[in-house]
């Protein structure tokens, strides 16, 4: 069954607390059919890079497996290793699905169909993209004299980081939707007579923001 596809947008505003510095988040959601995670369904989040060039962090990745199983609600994730060994070799590289265009034909092989039977692995989330460094500026100038020093200045950058989720069905054999997020984070770091770091954690409040919206995604429908 479909339903009507849904984009959410939403962009936040995130004030610098403590040692953090400034930070703005953005998500976006679209919903093509009903979702649910019934008792022995699993979860397996691949990253998607070898597809389009770019590389996504293993750590990104490690952080939102940690964030969806976690908790007494914590849904059942397979480690991306254990999922490509089992899988070896339909989702290596050259010969993963590219779309879920290409799931009936992975499908078909019985070997392949009954792997998934035996793991439970009702959806695969392919994610795709990383955290960047963008512009900055500024300097710190340190000195030492008899009996004083210290450094005094301000130095800024900016980091961006920008995340898309693909969520595939393996029981209805389909594209379920996709959950995206993009955090902008500007550091800085005054300097008098101390430099001061005041960091934008962007790549760890995207893995949040992401995790928590693949959640609601994945428990809201009913299958």
């Amino acid at each position: 069954m479909k339903t009507r596809s849904l984009t959410t947008v939403a962009a936040l505003g995130l004030s610098a607390i403590g040692l953090s510095g400034c930070m703005t988040a953005h998500i976006e959601q679209s919903r093509h059919t009903l979702t649910g995670v019934g008792d022995g369904d699993a979860i397996v989040i691949l990253a998607r890079s070898y597809h389009n060039g770019n590389f996504t962090e293993n750590d990104f990745i490690d952080c939102v497996d940690k964030n969806l199983s976690k908790g007494d609600s914590g849904l059942t994730v397979i480690p991306d290793g254990e999922f490509r060994d089992a899988f070896y070799p339909w989702f290596e590289p050259r010969t993963a699905p590219r779309s879920p265009n290409d799931l009936p034909k992975l499908l078909a092989d019985e070997q392949v169909a009954a792997k998934f039977a035996d793991t439970g692995v009702r959806y695969i989330i392919w994610i795709e993209g990383s955290t960047e460094a963008l512009e900055g500026g500024g300097s710190i100038s340190c000195s030492v004299g008899p009996g004083a020093g210290g450094c005094f200045g301000l130095m800024w950058w900016e980091k961006d980081s920008d995340y898309e989720a693909a969520i595939w069905d393996m029981k209805r054999v389909a594209s379920a939707g996709m959950v995206a997020t993009d955090v902008n984070g500007m550091s800085i770091m005054p300097a008098v007579v101390i430099p001061v770091p005041l960091i934008a954690p962007t790549q760890n409040t995207a893995c949040k923001r992401l995790s928590d919206q693949l959640r609601m995604f994945l428990v809201e429908g009913v299958s």
